[in-house]
């Protein structure tokens, strides 16, 4: 009798354990490079599953002023918040796939600012000027061992350049991308 009642004890917390939503981490942080740069970030918990993500780092950059001179390699600071929604953690652990450091696949509206540092060398004639940008973007994360991690994100939308007086602009609003293919490491 004691042997059912064990039996029956460990089915039902097994039932509510498995009945629980899954939740994205309270916080975590890492640091996360790709092709175009270097960023350090930050994620809060703000529900089950959403987080603010707040973000800083080096975009880097390669363009040429004319194709006799080669091209020039720059710098460009970058601050981020970008709130983003993780909608596939219960189908994750619902087939045993990891989720911690948030692995799983997002939606979220990234919002970056640039200042008008430029880190490297650029020809007087050149001027770099702030911008913001506002980008929905879709993603996702996936874990490699403990601490490692990679990302990958695509999404459409909107960039608004500052107007500096004696800088002359066609366009002061356009489109922009938010394209990345990262590698990184978890706190």
């Amino acid at each position: 009798m004691k042997a059912i009642y064990l039996a029956i004890i460990l089915c039902a917390t097994t039932l509510v354990t498995l009945a629980q939503d899954a939740s994205v981490e309270k916080s975590t942080s890492g640091v996360q490079t790709g092709i175009l740069g270097i960023w350090g970030h930050n994620e809060y918990k703000l529900s089950n599953s959403t987080v603010l993500r707040s973000e800083i780092g080096l975009d880097a950059g390669a363009f040429s002023d004319n194709l006799e001179d080669g091209s020039l390699f720059i710098l460009l600071p970058v601050l981020s918040l970008e709130p983003r929604w993780y909608y596939n953690l219960n189908k994750r652990v619902s087939k045993s796939r990891r989720i911690d450091g948030n692995s799983g696949n997002f939606i979220s509206i990234k919002i970056a600012y640039h200042p008008d540092l430029v880190i490297g060398h650029v020809p007087d004639h050149l001027n770099f000027i702030s911008d913001l940008s506002i980008i929905p973007t879709w993603g996702i994360r996936r874990n490699i061992g403990n601490h490692f991690n990679y990302e990958t994100a695509i999404g459409i939308g909107y960039i608004h350049f500052f107007k500096e007086e004696n800088v002359n602009l066609k366009y002061t609003n356009s489109v922009s991308a938010n394209i990345h293919l990262r590698i990184g490491y978890r706190f």
